[in-house]
């Protein structure tokens, strides 16, 4: 016993120098392997059950990332965006209308108007005379006009007596021709009476000229017969003058009738005539009016231009005029960068634009504005790409072909842009990131 005793101090010593002589080289070695001992050492200690629930976890986050990526590369399909857009507006050169001397101006650069708000006067002397000259021309031609009107009806009533007065005298001297023939005919009966007598006195002087040279009858009685036979062959020729009196009344009668007859288709023919004529004065005189009116129209509106107002809402740029300045027609004066009617003009790539369409709503996010939302939808898409628009378009059939993608601007337009830039914020040229929803 005393032995075994022994020897197993004697193991317990070796084995305690062997520690020690461990112990004592490590200092000298690699710190590293001390911490992978500890590991190993904690690695056996660990159980089964540990090391499976670690694998799980590492796998359920490998999951979680490749399911998030999905998630995300399937987001990024529903919208298109590009970084190449910028905020457009129309810019409003302001220029006179009217030649003349400023009289007052209102603005100055950089300064924010409304529309509508006057900016520049022009003297308006020479516009307010012209004006009162074309009023009083307006008058004139007003007054001419009335009288044409009722010289009208007038005309019409004159012309149709004029008708009617031909028309009697017509009558007149149809019934005179008549009377006058008539006349002929009593005449003509005369002559024949006349002769008849004339034809009995000569008779009766035959008979009684061989019985007064018998002294059958007296001397008196005989020298009767042949004064009887005188006076009935005065008669005879009398009568004959009345006939050719009365042929000439006839004659004269016919020449009045064919007169009338002239006068009275005269009066049918030009009564009409003189009735459209005295309208187309009056037509005219109209005319005359509505040019008047037209002069009084253009004097107004020279006179409104003498007082230069704004366009639109925005911000006064480049002023051009001064108070005591002569301007002519079409003088710039200044000009007005836009606040409200504006839109964005994207450029995006030709790979870009299959899915868009009209209408498809479009988030505005402006770099300026810290990245400030706006809302709009896309209106229209340009009908070429900005190459072809270019001053220089690009010649592919030179030989020096490189195939680049292209660009089509596309416009915007704001859908709240009255509620969303009540501050006015919004300048063109802002750049702009456009996100549009194209599912």
């Amino acid at each position: 016993m005393p032995d075994q005793e022994g020897q197993n101090q004697d193991s317990k010593q070796g084995q305690t120098a062997q520690i020690s002589g461990t112990v004592q080289l490590s200092p000298a070695g690699d710190s590293s392997k001390q911490q992978q001992s500890r590991d190993d050492s904690q690695n056996e200690t660990e159980t089964p059950e540990s090391k499976s629930g670690r694998k799980f976890i590492i796998i359920a986050v490998v999951l979680l990332l490749v399911i998030a990526a999905s998630f995300f590369y399937w987001r990024s399909t529903f919208s298109e965006d590009t970084d190449d857009a910028q905020v457009d507006g129309n810019l409003y050169q302001v220029s006179s209308r009217v030649a003349g001397q400023v009289v007052k101006v209102y603005v100055d650069d950089n300064q924010t108007v409304q529309a509508g708000q006057l900016l520049v006067e022009v003297d308006p002397k020479d516009y307010q005379v012209a004006l009162e000259q074309a009023q009083a021309n307006l008058a004139s031609a007003q007054a001419q006009y009335i009288q044409a009107t009722v010289n009208v009806p007038i005309t019409r009533i004159t012309t149709g007596t004029s008708v009617i007065n031909a028309r009697s005298d017509v009558r007149g001297s149809s019934a005179s021709v008549v009377q006058a023939q008539k006349q002929v005919e009593v005449a003509q009966a005369r002559v024949d009476q006349s002769k008849a007598n004339a034809e009995k006195a000569r008779l009766d002087v035959e008979r009684y000229t061989p019985l007064v040279q018998k002294d059958v009858i007296s001397k008196q009685q005989f020298d009767g017969a042949v004064a009887q036979a005188a006076a009935t062959r005065a008669s005879v020729l009398e009568s004959e003058a009345s006939v050719l009196s009365a042929q000439e009344q006839v004659r004269q009668a016919q020449q009045r009738l064919a007169q009338s007859n002239a006068q009275s288709q005269q009066a049918i023919e030009n009564g009409p005539s003189q009735v459209k004529a005295q309208q187309a004065a009056a037509t005219a005189a109209d005319a005359m009016v509505k040019q008047a009116q037209a002069k009084v129209d253009q004097a107004q509106l020279n006179l409104s231009y003498t007082r230069i107002t704004a366009p639109a809402t925005g911000i006064i740029n480049k002023k051009n005029v001064q108070v005591g300045g002569n301007l002519s027609i079409g003088q710039d004066l200044l000009t007005i960068i836009p606040l409200t009617d504006l839109w964005v003009t994207a450029n995006f790539k030709e790979t870009q634009i299959e899915k868009m369409h009209a209408n498809q709503p479009v988030i505005l996010k402006v770099d300026a504005l810290g990245g400030r939302k706006f809302h709009g939808k896309l209106t229209q898409i340009g009908g070429a790409t900005g190459s072809k628009l270019s001053l220089f378009p690009p010649e592919n059939a030179t030989g020096n072909y490189v195939k680049v993608v292209q660009r089509i601007p596309v416009r915007i337009d704001f859908t709240n842009l009255q509620e969303e830039n009540k501050d006015l914020a919004l300048r063109p040229g802002y750049s702009v990131t456009p996100e549009v929803e194209v599912k």
